[in-house]
Parts: C-alpha cells; structure tokens; sequence
C-alpha cells in the first residue's frame, strides 16, 4: 500500500528497514520523546524481529514515511491500539531524519494518517499524547486539527525527571479531511 502527498509517501514497513530503525534507536535526540520502547537499547536483530511482525497485527497499522525525491525512509507513522469495537485508535509518529524536522511534515503526515483512519479503518476517533515538552509536536497536531483533552500528569519519564503529557484527539465527525 502507498499514499502519497506531494513531495513524500507512505508505504508499509519492511525487515530491510532495519538499518534505518537501528540507527535511529542509538540518537537519543531523535528517540527523547518517542514511545517508552526506545528507552532501552535495542539490538538490529531486536529490530528485524519487530519489524518482521509488524504488518501483521490487527491492533495497528504501521507506515514508513519516504521523501520522493530519494526514496529515503525519513520516519514512521500510524495507528496504535485500534478497537474496532469502540472505533477508535492511537496516533504514533517519529520523524528520525533530523534534517527533515521542521519542515511541516509532522502535520502533513498526521493528517493523511487521520484520513486513513477514518477514510479506511473506519475509525470515529484517533487521540494521541505528546511529552508537554515536545511543543513543536504539539502544535503540528493542533494544525492537523487535533483538539487538546487534558493533561496527563507526571505520566512520561525523562532524563531523570516526571514529565506531563498532553492528552489530543480528533473525531470524525469533526475531521475535516486533508
């Protein structure tokens, strides 16, 4: 599968994307506020053995994000915990090429993701939490038109210290499309 954007895409995720993953999980400025996994170091094999599961689990659909004009894998985006039940699942996002950061395509990707969700999966709600920290995060998701819930106290851990979330979420009905 492939969606694309003007100067990006995503497809599915693959084994070979290893490498990539593997150098990503060892720059602690591009893991900081990513999910708790990359807190402890992972080996390449650890990487292939959850890269090569990936693509088959009902709970989450998984995209890299590639930059069109070299093919190169710049990140990774998707949705966690899909209850098909309850129609609702969890925004994730990781951009590890840090000269793409700042280019607005957190929000670009976001979207597409969201429109995916409810588009496709047929999802009535996508939330997500981002460290209180990580404002340039937070404000790509309000652009995306997230909307902010709460506050998460003191639930993340880093560099030694508690850390807030920021609880967001978007509905369908809401959603106004990319």
């Amino acid at each position: 599968m492939r969606l694309d954007s003007e100067n990006y895409y995503l497809r599915s995720l693959d084994i070979t994307d290893a490498e990539q993953f593997y150098k990503w999980s060892c720059d602690r400025s591009v893991t900081l506020y990513s999910l708790s996994s990359y807190a402890y170091p992972q080996s390449k094999s650890d990487i292939e053995h959850w890269l090569s599961g990936i693509n088959s689990s009902s709970k989450t659909v998984s995209f890299g994000i590639c930059s069109k004009s070299n093919d190169q894998l710049i990140g990774y985006a998707g949705i966690s915990a899909i209850s098909y039940l309850n129609r609702s699942g969890e925004y994730f996002i990781l951009i590890g090429e840090k000269e793409y950061w700042g280019r607005g395509i957190g929000t670009l990707v976001t979207k597409i993701v969201t429109h995916y969700a409810f588009s496709t999966l047929g999802l009535h709600r996508v939330q997500l939490t981002a460290s209180a920290l990580n404002l340039g995060a937070i404000k790509a998701y309000e652009k995306a038109g997230y909307q902010h819930e709460g506050i998460m106290r003191q639930s993340g851990f880093r560099n030694g210290e508690f850390v807030d979330k920021v609880l967001m979420s978007v509905l369908s009905a809401e959603w106004q499309g990319l």
